[in-house]
């Protein structure tokens, strides 16, 4: 019998067997291949030596009845031959089906420890590393929450991220954490916004039925866990009893390993009645900014919008868009989500046109850069740009320079990072520039004055 036409004829007994056999068995029949059909003695072969035992000593009439059946020869017979080849397939074929389990279960606890996590924290499932954009503006910031994520309290803890409303810092913080539900499902993740905090832990203080234990598992809610995401925190300020206990949380994670991120719409030191514990405790990681894209960045980030969303759009409209709405993503993504709206009620694809009849962005002037503030900066001073830029020191040119980093950020709000490259500075230089600067400036009458006659001449007064 040709090896095709064995099997189709042993495809049409097995099928018959399933159908005899009670199912306990149909585990030892499945994995059996036919090597011969010869006078009536059909050959089949098995990788089981307890599945070929157990045909033999149990099954073998039921087996050469339906075999008699099947060929009308009251001779035929099984004969069942324990193969050691077809035993070394099966038990690697077992363990890549084990190996797929392990990786399904593994992917199954992640999704259902994210569902969980969900649940319990709001976590925006679109809140992931890869739906970041990443710009001039927030490659630091990304770099080091994904190494936070890879490397839990091993390299930037705390990590604290700050940076105006709408920005991204919610967006990386939950990418961390949704990383490592993700890749590394055993440990354990809260993330919590400041209001949250504060009114669990008021809730629970005021209870006056057995507030020690109410209290005692209040921390062990934010402190048996491995990574904790605390989301602005500026709102804890004033409020003494809950930062004692935040202080607590603090120490108690910290000093158990554990990662702390938090985030800010501004630096530690600036919020106001912080405590200077917390500040400092606060400082001593790594404290990295997010500022406003750039138009090219903007870009990109409405981009990926339209083609996530599958919507007929014209480049040029998206450039419109991402031109006119800067001070924040959220922003961003609102304009955009109102032009969408508009094209998909009058079933009209996003044109410029469309965008500029929805929008109305009035037509700015030439945006004002580092080089036109230096510039500027520079004439009202008579020093060369040169001076101001490069190393040449004087205390008139120290003023010019100062002057100036302190507009680049005020006026363009650009990282200190940023505005160091521009000036061929350490970022700590420019830093102590800015804040020397805006310490005077409400002081010292002659660098007000230079202030509001620069920015005059800027047009931005």
């Amino acid at each position: 019998m040709e090896n095709i036409e064995l099997k189709r004829f042993w495809e049409q007994v097995k099928e018959e067997l399933i159908g005899v056999l009670p199912e306990n068995v149909h585990p030892w029949i499945y994995p059996l291949e036919a090597s011969g059909f010869d006078k009536g003695v059909l050959t089949v072969v098995t990788g089981q030596m307890m599945g070929r035992d157990l045909l033999r000593r149990k099954h073998s009439a039921q087996m050469n009845e339906v075999l008699k059946k099947i060929t009308s020869d009251s001779n035929a017979r099984f004969v069942i031959i324990y193969d050691e080849n077809a035993a070394r397939t099966l038990k690697k074929e077992t363990e890549k089906i084990q190996k797929k389990a392990s990786e399904k279960d593994l992917k199954e606890q992640a999704m259902e420890n994210l569902s969980n996590m969900q649940s319990a924290s709001n976590l925006n499932l679109k809140y992931k590393f890869e739906n970041f954009v990443v710009g001039e503006n927030s490659k630091f910031a990304y770099a080091t929450s994904m190494a936070v994520a890879k490397q839990p309290a091993q390299k930037y803890n705390p990590l604290f991220i700050y940076g105006n409303s709408g920005l991204g810092k919610t967006h990386l913080m939950q990418a961390i954490g949704h990383y490592t539900i993700f890749n590394n499902p055993k440990l354990r993740v809260k993330y919590t916004k400041t209001e949250d905090y504060i009114n669990d832990y008021i809730s629970n203080s005021r209870k006056t039925n057995n507030t020690v234990e109410n209290m005692s598992k209040f921390n062990k809610k934010y402190t048996n866990i491995d990574i904790i995401l605390i989301d602005d925190i500026q709102f804890i300020e004033s409020k003494i009893k809950t930062m004692d206990n935040l202080q607590y949380t603090f120490d108690s994670l910290y000093n158990k390993g554990k990662q702390i991120v938090i985030t800010s719409d501004r630096l530690p030191k600036d919020i106001p009645t912080l405590t200077a514990a917390l500040c400092s405790r606060f400082e001593m990681g790594l404290m990295v900014e997010l500022t406003p894209p750039d138009s090219e960045t903007r870009f990109e980030i409405i981009k990926k919008l339209a083609v996530e969303a599958d919507v007929v759009h014209e480049d040029e409209a998206l450039k419109y868009i991402a031109r006119h709405f800067k001070n924040n993503v959220r922003e961003l993504e609102g304009a955009f989500t109102k032009v969408c709206a508009y094209a998909e009620i009058t079933e009209e694809p996003l044109t410029l046109e469309l965008a500029k009849n929805v929008l109305k962005c009035k037509e700015e002037v030439e945006p004002i850069d580092f080089e036109k503030i230096a510039m500027v900066t520079a004439s009202y001073y008579d020093v060369d740009i040169n001076d101001i830029t490069g190393t040449a020191r004087g205390q008139k040119v120290s003023m010019a320079r100062h002057i100036s980093i302190y507009l680049c950020r005020e006026i363009t709000n650009q990282s200190f990072v940023s505005i160091a490259e521009f000036y061929d500075k350490k970022h700590t230089t420019i830093m102590f520039a800015y804040e020397k600067i805006k310490k005077e400036l409400n002081t010292n009458r002659e660098i007000s004055t230079a202030l509001r006659e620069i920015k005059m001449a800027l047009k931005v007064l």
